[in-house]
């Protein structure tokens, strides 16, 4: 098993909010797109959240993000892990974070896209490593039915909270 690299962030000149996941999936791998999964919610959450009409082209996706001062990375680096699911990642070494945030004291918000990422923060950095930042859990944008995952209104009424902050 090879070890897995996430991607790199998506940083807009100013950017007020960071999302991160745990590590990109195995179609967002095989892509090299952030969410590349056609039937992960996240860009359909945005899309709405924003007030932007829905575009296909990966680029254009990106661009509205940055537009509206929305950075993209994950919590972790690099791990193991067999296929997509965020229960199979072992060994996992976390991205610089803090490190980010330093480089861009405009972000004010960290939102942890689903457990797994934010277990992996939690994990791996304190809270007053960001004093000036908030961080909260957001509901998956997995496709992947379970106990706790939420059907896409209740996912885009949880993540509104983003809006606050742009």
């Amino acid at each position: 098993m090879d070890r897995l690299q996430s991607f790199t962030p998506v940083i807009p000149d100013v950017p007020k909010v960071l999302i991160v996941g745990s590590m990109p999936g195995v179609k967002s791998l095989a892509e090299q797109q952030y969410y590349g999964n056609p039937r992960n919610h996240f860009w359909s959450i945005m899309f709405t959240l924003l007030k932007e009409k829905r575009v296909e082209n990966y680029q254009n996706k990106l661009s509205i993000l940055k537009r509206n001062g929305i950075a993209l990375w994950d919590t972790i680096g690099t791990c193991y892990r067999e296929g997509s699911l965020d229960v199979n990642i072992q060994d996992a070494e976390p991205n610089d974070i803090i490190g980010l945030i330093k480089e861009y004291p405009t972000i004010k918000l960290i939102g942890c896209n689903g457990t797994k990422a934010y277990d992996t923060f939690k994990r791996n950095f304190t809270l007053e490593s960001f004093p000036n930042v908030d961080v909260v859990k957001l509901p998956s944008t997995s496709p992947i039915p379970g106990k706790y995952n939420k059907n896409l209104e209740e996912k885009i009424e949880a993540w509104g909270v983003i809006c606050q902050y742009l």
